[in-house]
């Protein structure tokens, strides 16, 4: 199983986990929320430089 994969998997389970143990709101404001967050936090280089890549080159 190759690495993005692993992630995937993590982030699977970590998702339903949260779907059982939270109500669905809150679990749907942290699965959407982190990202955002996450994506906020780069400089506005890296912004740019993300929204040019395309999906193969993330894995880089």
């Amino acid at each position: 199983m190759s690495k993005n994969a692993k992630i995937a998997a993590g982030g699977v389970a970590v998702g339903l986990l949260l779907l059982i143990w939270l109500p669905w709101w809150a679990s749907l404001l942290i699965i959407l929320g982190v990202p955002a967050v996450a994506y906020l936090t780069l400089d506005p280089s890296q912004r740019r430089r993300l929204r040019r890549a395309t999906r193969k080159e993330l894995g880089r």
